[in-house]
């Protein structure tokens, strides 16, 4: 069917490469409409007191934006940028526009289904059609060799599967020119700033190496960099867990999260990359990464809001402690336990942790001093740069024992991954600077120093670090 004038509202999907919508929309339409709205109920106060979009996770979102009008900007169109709620914002601007179709991209769970339930409402109301699509994982749902709703519940089953039976859909070419509704008498809008909407600016932050902005064309930045220039890819697997720099990891997860990049587009790249350069375990391993990233997906849209549930999609008893003072101290990377807090601080500070750190602060947090794990999950959502509703809440559901592990405890032993990841304290000491004077291992416990020459130390230094939150022993159990 073909409609005269189409609204495209960007989502997560905030690219022109590889979107199916913008492209059915192009094909379809004889003019469009891009669109995007910044909904103020991504801005509210969380249950738990914390901004539900932290400063580092906006800030990179109004970057990408920003880019994202600049690219439509080039094709000869605009982006308009409203503000309120989309559902009524929309069907606003399609009745004003004169607009006879709304194209979008569909998401998974459920505060972003039910703003979608009501655009279609609204607009079933006016006479509008509404047109979803899928494009947010790298195998598309109508390819997969079982319904969402027998997605197995573990991932080696489901990845196996995949990669017997499924393949992965080429991608949507970049459009080379838009035909743009110009005579659209509605103001494009401004793309508001931090303060507008509630929050402060990020302060630069000198230990970072967290370098990364916002939008399409610094992803594909990164994917040149990281896959031809520092041909960084062949090495994937074996520097994945770093702690320090930007090149340990590839980094892509930022522009995933909004769609600035698709899964398909990394895929291919890899491919051509295996092709030209090398083929390895560490080409294949970034393709893993992928199709966890598809799981969690696959699995939140199969259990629906339990994954947010502090029970789980594994209906266990609630037995989980809410120590307030406790909690704070591990979001403010005072808990004692060096390791930990060198990665809290860092998260505070940039918006951004390590994947090893993630996985050794949500195991501290549920295991070691037994906090309710959707609390960890909260804070991750309000502060990640990176944050992913579905991978967020799938991992820490994961580590709190509730979700898709078929293991009973996922513990991790600090000082043991800490002697494999940090065997001289080089990261401890960046983000723990009142215990930069340590020596070597013995940074990762302090407790073995508080002694006469930990007590000289404090003198030295002005200021002290505080005791652990949980017995030594239990952190050194095997």
């Amino acid at each position: 069917m073909k409609y005269n004038r189409v609204l495209v509202w960007f989502r997560n999907d905030l690219r022109v490469s590889d979107n199916e919508t913008l492209s059915k929309a192009i094909q379809l339409g004889k003019e469009i409409i891009p669109v995007y709205v910044l909904d103020p109920r991504q801005f509210d106060t969380m249950e738990i007191g914390l901004p539900k979009t932290g400063k580092f996770r906006a800030q990179f979102l109004l970057e990408s934006i920003k880019d994202l009008r600049e690219s439509f900007q080039e094709l000869g169109g605009e982006l308009l940028i409203l503000q309120g709620k989309p559902e009524e914002a929309l069907a606003d601007l399609a009745s004003k526009a004169t607009a006879d179709a709304i194209f979008f991209s569909k998401e998974v769970t459920s505060e972003e289904r039910k703003v979608e339930a009501a655009l279609e409402k609204a607009a079933f109301a006016m006479g509008i059609p509404t047109e979803s699509f899928w494009q947010s994982t790298l195998y598309h749902k109508d390819d997969l060799p079982f319904p969402v709703g027998q997605t197995p519940e573990v991932f080696t089953h489901f990845r196996k599967e995949v990669e017997k039976l499924s393949k992965v859909r080429r991608i949507y070419p970049s459009p080379s020119r838009i035909n743009y509704a110009k005579d659209v008498d509605i103001s494009s809008g401004d793309i508001p700033t931090l303060k507008e909407l509630g929050l402060e600016e990020p302060k630069p932050e000198s230990k970072s190496w967290m370098k990364v902005k916002g939008g399409e064309r610094s992803a594909f930045g990164r994917l040149q960099s990281y896959f031809w220039e520092k041909d960084l890819l062949k090495s994937y697997k074996e520097t994945r867990n770093g702690l320090i720099g930007m090149d340990y990891s590839s980094k892509f997860s930022p522009w995933l999260a909004l769609g600035c990049i698709s899964p398909r587009t990394i895929f291919e790249e890899v491919k051509k990359y295996e092709r030209q350069r090398k083929k390895n375990n560490s080409t294949y391993w970034l393709i893993f990464e992928l199709i966890w990233r598809d799981y969690f997906r696959f699995i939140a849209q199969k259990h629906g809001d339990k994954i947010f549930h502090v029970e789980g999609i594994k209906n266990q008893v609630d037995s989980w402690r809410r120590d307030r003072s406790q909690f704070e101290a591990w979001v403010e990377g005072k808990t004692g336990v060096p390791f930990i807090d060198a990665n809290m601080r860092e998260l505070k500070a940039t918006g951004f942790m390590s994947n090893r750190g993630r996985q050794l602060v949500a195991s501290f947090l549920v295991n070691d001093l037994g906090i309710d794990w959707t609390w960890g999950a909260s804070y991750f959502e309000s502060q990640l740069i990176d944050y992913d509703v579905c991978s967020n809440w799938g991992n820490w559901m994961y580590v709190g024992g509730v979700g898709n592990d078929p293991r009973e405890n996922r513990y991790f032993n600090i000082l043991r991954q800490a002697k494999n990841y940090d065997p001289n304290g080089d990261y401890v000491r960046i983000w723990i600077p009142e215990l930069a004077a340590v020596p070597g291992f013995s940074i990762h416990q302090p407790w073995e120093l508080y002694s006469k020459q930990l007590r000289e130390l404090k003198i030295q230094l002005g200021h002290t670090y505080p005791q652990p939150l949980v017995r030594i022993s239990s952190l050194e159990r095997a």
